[in-house]
């Protein structure tokens, strides 16, 4: 579904993404995963065409997405609160999106109704702008945003940062059931390494701008998460 082959991205002379090949299944919830500055966002910009690559290319479905924007019809994102409209309600929001993803009122309104349990009372019906919801209610609003129009491929940066604990393991089951039960691509990207592997059933490492550890997911693989990112602290001296 998602072919990533010689990517890299460079800024000033400095490279800060290298991906030699990069192959996303359809239908596979894929996790990446690394420190701050690995490149994971500019992975993501990359392969939403938010940015232009140094070398290399990414099909989404067969297409180059920044040769053709062919894929954008059934690809949907939400990268941060800049890809909200602050000034719209978050129902005026959802039925702006659905116009421009052909539907109408009706189908969004059935699928929000879908949401109420993940919204917990504090985004429908409130009459707040975007942008004076909180970052978590924000954060909400923009993933439900994301399905709307039964995408193929969903991309979240960071989708469970600064939701509460209840919202974030509502949020695994929504994302679980997209990939297992309607065949979605679901790319994520995290700073939790428990989150991801509940989530995902392939998690990547990026460390650098490169890829260091691919992985099926399977019981042992936060353990050996936990130890990779332990690996790079330095010891604890103990007192005698």
């Amino acid at each position: 579904m998602i072919y990533t082959k010689d990517i890299s991205k460079a800024y000033n002379g400095t490279t800060v993404l290298k991906i030699d090949e990069l192959n996303i299944p359809k239908g596979q919830s894929f996790g990446l995963v690394g420190n701050n500055g690995a490149g994971k966002t500019t992975y993501f910009s990359l392969l939403l065409d938010l940015i232009k690559p140094t070398t290399g290319s990414i099909s989404n479905g067969e297409i180059i997405v920044d040769q053709s924007e062919d894929w954008k019809p059934y690809t949907s994102s939400f990268i941060d609160e800049s890809f909200l409209i602050g000034y719209l309600t978050p129902e005026e929001y959802f039925y702006f999106i659905g116009d421009l993803r052909g539907q109408n009122k009706a189908d969004i309104d059935a699928l929000t109704s879908k949401f109420e349990d993940f919204f917990n009372g504090e985004i429908i019906g409130k009459k707040k702008y975007l942008r004076d919801l909180s970052k978590g209610n924000q954060k909400k609003a923009g993933i439900v945003a994301a399905l709307i129009g039964n995408p193929e491929v969903i991309i979240l940066d960071e989708p469970f940062a600064n939701l509460d604990p209840t919202t974030q393991i509502r949020l695994k089951q929504i994302l679980k059931d997209l990939a297992e039960k309607q065949g979605v691509t679901v790319l994520i990207s995290s700073h939790d390494l428990m989150h991801v592997t509940d989530v995902c059933e392939r998690i990547v490492v990026l460390e650098k701008g490169e890829i260091i550890k691919d992985l099926e997911t399977n019981p042992a693989t936060l353990k050996e998460l936990e130890a990779h990112f332990a690996g790079n602290l330095e010891p604890v001296q103990e007192e005698e």
